[in-house]
C-alpha cells in the first residue's frame, strides 16, 4: 500500500521508524527489534539508510522482512549523496523487485571522509536530484521527503528552507516527514508558513521521545532542535536516574502527539530508536485515541 493512500483518508494515523545495524553482528537483534515493533501493527514502518550507503546493506531486507511476515506497508529511505547515477538506479531496481511502494528520498548525511571534498562532479548533490531521478525511472513509486519544522541545518533562514521545499514537492514529493520537534508551536507555525507557499502535501509529524539524557547532544545536532523550558526541566529532574528519565520521555512524547492530533494533525511518526518497549507504551497510551 502507498503511503499517500494511507494519509488520505484522514483517519488519525501512527508511525514508526526503525534503522538497520551498523554492523552484521548486530543484525539478528535488531531484527527481532523490529519485528516486535511491527507487530504492534502501526499505520506504516519506515527503515532508515546509512550516509553513502556505509551502514545501510540491511535496509532492504529489513523493510521487506516487515512487509512480509505483518503485512506492515514499508516505507525504505534512500539517500544520494556522493552516490552514482548507476549505484541509485541499482537501488531503486532493488526496491521495485522487493515489492515496496515507498521511498522516503534524501541526500543523506555527508560522511565525515568527504566534508571537504570537491562536490562540482557529483551526480546527487541534493534530494531533489534524486527526487527527479526517482520520476522517471520508477513513476509509480510514492516518494516522500524531508522538512524541518524549525531551518535546515544549512540553510540560510527560513524563507530559502520553504523556497528549496516547494521545489522538491513541485518535482515529485508526495508527502512530507519532518525532523524531530519538541514544541507543538513551531510546527504549527511552519504548517501555516508551507501552507501559504503553496505547498498542499500531507505532512507527517515526526516525534522523538527522548527516553535517555544522552540522546539530548544528538537530537540538537540532527536537527538543531530547540528546547523548551518544560522539556528542558524534565532532564534536569529526571536525567540523571535511567528508569524515571525513560518513563518521563515516554509521557513528554504522548503529551505532544495528544496535543497534535487534538489540533487536527492526523498523521505522526515515532522514531522509536529500535526500541519495542518504548513504541508500545507510546502506542498503548493512545489505544482509546486510536481506536486500537
Amino acid at each position: 500500500m502507498k503511503i499517500s493512500d494511507i494519509l488520505s483518508n484522514k483517519k488519525l494515523s501512527l508511525s514508526f521508524e526503525v534503522f538497520p545495524p551498523k554492523t552484521d553482528a548486530n543484525f539478528e537483534s535488531v531484527k527481532i527489534a523490529t519485528e516486535e515493533i511491527a507487530k504492534l501493527k502501526p499505520s506504516f514502518m519506515s527503515v532508515t539508510y546509512g550516509a553513502g550507503g556505509g551502514t545501510s546493506k540491511y535496509t532492504l531486507e529489513i523493510a521487506k522482512d516487515i512487509y512480509n511476515k505483518q503485512g506492515i506497508p514499508t516505507l525504505a529511505h534512500l539517500t544520494c549523496v556522493s552516490s552514482t547515477k548507476q549505484t541509485v538506479k541499482d537501488r531503486i531496481n532493488d526496491i521495485l523487485n522487493a515489492g515496496i511502494e515507498n521511498v522516503m528520498a534524501l541526500r543523506g548525511d555527508i560522511p565525515k571522509e568527504l566534508e571537504n571534498a570537491d562536490r562540482t562532479n557529483w551526480d546527487y548533490k541534493h534530494a531533489i536530484d534524486l527526487i527527479l531521478e526517482l520520476k522517471k525511472v520508477a513513476p509509480n513509486l510514492c516518494i516522500g521527503g524531508a522538512c524541518y519544522p524549525e531551518i535546515h541545518p544549512e540553510s540560510v533562514d527560513q524563507k530559502d528552507d520553504i523556497k528549496y521545499l516547494k521545489d522538491k514537492v513541485d518535482a515529485g514529493c508526495s508527502f512530507l516527514t519532518t525532523q524531530m520537534f519538541f514544541d507543538n508551536n513551531l510546527l504549527y507555525n511552519f504548517l501555516y508558513k508551507i501552507r501559504e507557499a503553496g505547498i498542499t502535501v500531507p505532512v507527517i509529524a515526526g516525534i522523538m521521545p527522548i527516553t535517555n539524557a544522552n540522546q539530548i547532544e544528538r537530537a540538537i545536532k540532527l536537527s538543531g532542535s530547540f528546547m523548551p523550558q518544560r522539556f528542558k526541566a524534565l532532564v534536569d529532574k529526571f536525567g540523571n536516574n535511567p528508569s524515571a528519565m525513560k518513563q518521563a520521555g515516554i509521557i513528554y512524547a504522548t503529551d505532544q502527539i495528544i496535543d497534535l492530533y487534538a489540533n487536527g494533525i492526523t498523521n505522526v511518526h515515532v522514531y522509536t530508536m529500535n526500541k519495542p518497549d518504548v513504541a508500545s507504551k507510546i502506542q498503548s497510551n493512545l489505544s482509546e485515541i486510536l481506536g486500537l
